[in-house]
């Protein structure tokens, strides 16, 4: 058993369930099987010689033939179960852990990718579940039982079946190893593929005003051309490993048959004794023949496996455990201070530090201004705080307490985030604000619209706040999408406040409004503000200049650059077309 399918096992017990209820299916199926053969040869005897029929055979083959049909039907059922089991474990699995990872990590994947491997890869894992796992429990009693009774009842032709069974698995293997090489090719070209799609629609815009569109269009049809002759060289592997083993399966009957129908000839073997050899050597091969046919049919999903238990492993120590630990209770923030201990970070990728040996404390109630140039540090110190990275080395701690030891969920209740980028859902307006505090009122809503200047624009949409936007708030401007997020954060009202530069790239109006709602915002708050811009610099209690990943005394020219920092041109209104009611 290879050690993914090991894992399998391991992380989703119904599977080892299913095994279970499989083998003892399987067994009684082996019995019925033979059940089947001895009344079948004896009615067929009897009608070779001119017997008439008798009732007993007769009666002994209906039930016989009915056992193995419910058997079957409760093999088919429990396996479909089983796989939709496994598949929402999985889901569950990877989402779980998803959910787990810091934004910074899971922004350096392709989300193209996972979500590909959430729908369409994880559902290759039912020819696994519902094929593959039954049939390796057939091929463990099946061929035993059939050659047990063949050895009671005709030692030669068992001796025959037990030479050439094992030549099956071996030809098996030898075109297995082949097709696992072309499956998992195979699945890493669709899954780039998918990916890359994902990219080309969320980026179409920008490829249309560029004219690279046409370009891209047959980038895509060769990445599925080549996903198309990779699945093409997979079938043909599987093609030839089913020529394969049935020719040897068929060979290996006919080394069954032929001396029996000799001894028959002479008089050796009674006709009723070769029906059964011949009813039951084809049966022993079954197994092993539908086993070649499911792994080429379950490779795909050994493949999806293996991919799934990376992004489970991603985070876990050397040992193979998972992050997770006991929770400390979290202090009260409102009185606590943020202190940052000889904190390093490396993101992975990258030889120079995002940080290097930081130390910073904000005090309850302080308000504290980062400044510096772009990429010198000041998005990862925010991401710090809030849980998303952890360092390399130092501390991150709240009133003394160890930021990694607390509960992450507990400790993001104490905080409102206001990123440079707010992410707006395709939801409702209020819905998006509501992201704060989901069971606010209507009119907590509007107030907290209202605190951070948003009440106007709001009034003006279609529905007000039933207005449902497009995917990533499209239908409103950059200044309009700040705005809702510092109403997000005015709604949540946390102690703690971390804004990343919430006035970046907007016109001068929407950056009036912007710092008018932020200034308020900040009152009795202990709050980390990262700022390219002086307009709320006045209102910081420190500032604090980070340059490549240090902590650097203040440049006054800093100051007077930021000054002098020309605003951005104000953008078109956004069009009614993005706003879907």
């Amino acid at each position: 058993m290879k050690p993914v399918e090991r894992r399998l096992l391991h992380e989703l017990p119904l599977l080892r369930r299913h095994m279970t209820y499989s083998t003892l299916l399987a067994l009684t199926g082996a019995g019925l099987v033979v059940a089947q053969a001895v009344p079948l040869a004896t009615v067929l005897a009897d009608g070779f010689v001119g017997r008439p029929p008798r009732l007993a055979p007769l009666a002994a083959l209906g039930a016989v033939l009915a056992l193995r049909a419910l058997v079957a039907w409760a093999r088919g059922g429990l396996a479909q179960r089983a796989a939709a089991d496994a598949k929402r474990g999985l889901r569950d699995k990877v989402t779980g852990r998803l959910q787990d990872t810091g934004p910074l990590r899971l922004a350096a994947r392709r989300h193209g990718e996972t979500a590909t491997l959430l729908t369409r890869g994880i559902d290759a894992v039912d020819p696994y579940v519902t094929g593959y796992l039954p049939t390796k429990a057939a091929v463990g009693v099946v061929p035993l039982t059939v050659v047990g009774w063949l050895l009671w009842t005709d030692w030669t032709s068992a001796l025959i079946v037990v030479v050439t069974l094992p030549l099956i698995p071996v030809f098996g293997a030898l075109v297995g190893l082949h097709t696992a090489r072309r499956t998992a090719r195979q699945w890493q070209l669709l899954a780039r593929l998918g990916g890359h799609f994902l990219d080309v629609v969320a980026g179409l815009p920008t490829l249309r005003a560029f004219g690279r569109e046409r370009h891209q269009s047959r980038v895509v049809g060769e990445m599925a051309d080549a996903h198309r002759r990779a699945t093409m060289r997979t079938l043909r592997v599987a093609f030839l490993s089913s020529f394969v083993l049935e020719t040897v399966a068929t060979l290996s009957v006919a080394l069954v048959a032929v001396p029996v129908g000799l001894r028959l000839l002479h008089g050796d073997m009674d006709l009723r004794t070769a029906l059964v050899a011949l009813f039951l050597a084809p049966e022993a091969y079954l197994p092993l023949r539908a086993a070649g046919a499911a792994f080429h049919d379950s490779a795909e999903g050994i493949a999806v496996a293996e991919r799934v238990f990376a992004i489970l492993d991603d985070g876990r120590d050397a040992d193979g455990n998972s992050e997770t630990r006991a929770h400390a209770p979290v202090p009260a923030p409102g009185t606590s201070a943020l202190c940052l201990d000889d904190v390093t970070v490396h993101h992975p990728g990258r030889t120079d530090p995002a940080l290097h040996r930081v130390t910073l404390s904000v005090g309850p109630g302080e308000h504290v201004a980062l400044v510096g140039p772009s990429g010198a540090g000041k998005s990862t110190l925010l991401a710090l705080l809030l849980g998303f990275t952890r360092p390399d080395r130092g501390r991150v701690t709240v009133g003394g307490a160890d930021l990694g030891d607390l509960d992450p969920d507990a400790w993001r209740a104490q905080v409102a985030w206001v990123p440079q980028r707010p992410h707006l859902f395709a939801a409702s307006v209020a819905d998006n604000i509501r992201l704060g505090r989901p069971d606010a009122s209507d009119a907590e809503v509007r107030r907290a619209a209202r605190a951070a200047c948003a009440d106007r624009f709001v009034a003006e949409l279609p529905h007000a706040y039933d207005t449902v936007l497009g995917e990533h708030g499209a239908g409103l401007s950059a200044g309009q999408r700040q705005r809702i997020a510092l109403a997000r954060a005015f709604l949540k009202d946390a102690p703690v406040l971390l804004l990343d530069e919430p006035t970046a790239h907007l016109d001068p109006e929407s950056e009036a409004a912007v710092t008018r709602a932020t200034v308020a915002l900040l009152r009795g708050r202990t709050a980390v503000v990262v700022a390219h811009r002086t307009n709320l610099l006045p209102h910081a209690d420190r500032i604090v200049t980070v340059r490549g990943g240090r902590l650097v005394a203040m440049d006054p020219t800093e100051l007077t650059a930021l000054a002098d920092d020309p605003a951005p041109a104000p953008e078109p209104p956004p069009t009614e077309s993005l706003v879907t009611s």
